[in-house]
């Protein structure tokens, strides 16, 4: 049976934060820092999209196994040990001396987050009333987010006056900084339901669970399309240089803050398949519009926040209802759901390099409407395969 600590310990719920913060930093910088890294590596742009699809790749495989392997270990440890590896992972990122290097690190980068989020997930879940689950996930993984807002433009914006080494030195400051805080927060005690590789294999044999885990990738897959490539779309449609794509990526960041505080109350309000779609269809309606630009600059930030929005939004939900279907095995449910996250932006961002060479910069925003399209039938197919209709 679960052992529940006796109380959600003081600073726990921020210390999940800040550390999604480090971890969200340190994933997605790459995104605003494309162009700093495709320079320092000889690289075009579709190719440095590979240093995203690399780490995102290597977490889908990893953070699985890795939150199975681990589950009778103490969740201190665990914490501090993923933590600190993502630490280290960022000092080899910002010393390696070459692609190959940098992908190595990557990969260990992806070994530390694999085992952070899900696992700092599964804790607020069995901590949080039932009622309050929605909003204790959303505020936990506010941390992602906000590293939208303030990390990744803050990191793009180091990379391209200091270099992009020293965005990573500061990730690695960050995360050594979290690992910290987590060993003096985190009851040592702290344990739940041990996790086993026969329930990871339980839970890939539930063809409704696995069905339901990987919308998350589909619906990320859609969004990445573009998004890993926003930066020199904005360059070459709008013009914009150093500052103006770290202002886009500020309002972006906003976006994805405010979805994500607006989808845990959604979620908990509407429920969540309904979020779901409603959200999908919104991806639908938005991206397209990304391959009208050049558009006002004004019409571009409400665009971007606008769409970024809808796509952090979905994150409660998806959780809520991982959750609900995968009962006491949810924090292996969880950790796939967290691995779809980078297996969908892996996709993304692949699609998008392959979407470039064939049509051009241009032909990202259509691209991803239509993969949001296969996005919103696979979450109507995925709630009729649970047995119920779509509506409420």
């Amino acid at each position: 049976m679960t052992t529940p600590a006796p109380a959600v310990p003081r600073g726990l719920i921020p210390l999940l934060s800040a550390a999604n913060f480090a971890i969200g930093m340190g994933a997605f910088l790459v995104i605003g820092a494309l162009t700093p890294i495709a320079g320092g590596l000889s690289l075009s742009p579709e190719g440095a999209g590979w240093i995203l699809t690399v780490y995102a790749l290597s977490y889908a495989v990893l953070s699985p196994l890795l939150v199975a392997s681990t589950g009778r270990i103490g969740r201190r440890t665990v914490l501090v040990a993923g933590l600190g590896t993502f630490a280290i992972a960022a000092v080899a990122s910002a010393l390696a001396p070459s692609l190959a290097a940098l992908l190595g690190a990557r990969v260990l980068a992806a070994a530390g987050a694999g085992l952070t989020t899900p696992v700092g997930a599964a804790i607020a879940a069995a901590l949080a009333p039932p009622e309050a689950r929605g909003r204790t996930l959303a505020l936990v993984f506010l941390g992602l987010t906000v590293a939208q807002v303030v990390g990744v433009p803050f990191g793009s914006w180091v990379a391209y006056t200091f270099g992009w080494r020293a965005a990573f030195w500061i990730v690695a400051v960050l995360a050594g900084a979290c690992a910290l805080a987590a060993w003096r927060i985190v009851p040592a005690g702290l344990r739940f339901q041990p996790v086993r590789m026969a329930d990871l294999g339980a839970v890939l044999a539930d063809r409704r669970l696995v069905f339901a885990i990987l919308f998350t990738a589909t619906y990320l897959a859609a969004i990445y399309v573009p998004f890993t490539y926003l930066a020199p779309l904005l360059e070459a449609t709008v013009g914009l240089g150093r500052d103006g794509v770290t202002a886009m990526l500020v309002v972006a960041g906003l976006g994805a803050v405010a979805g994500n505080l607006a989808g845990g109350a959604l979620a908990d309000r509407l429920g969540p398949v309904q979020t779901l779609i409603l959200l999908a269809a919104a991806q639908v309606a938005a991206m397209p519009m990304l391959s009208s630009l050049p558009l006002p600059l004004g019409w571009v930030a409400l665009l971007i926040l606008g769409w970024n929005a809808a796509g952090y939004a979905f994150n409660s939900g998806q959780q809520v209802r991982i959750v609900g279907l995968a009962g006491p095995r949810a924090p292996v449910a969880l950790s796939l759901h967290a691995a779809s996250i980078y297996l969908g932006a892996a996709i993304g961002a692949a699609a998008g390099g392959w979407v470039i060479a064939g049509y051009g910069l241009r032909g990202l925003g259509v691209a991803g409407g239509l993969a949001a399209v296969l996005a919103l039938a696979h979450i109507v197919a995925s709630h009729r395969l649970d047995g119920r209709s779509v509506r409420p």
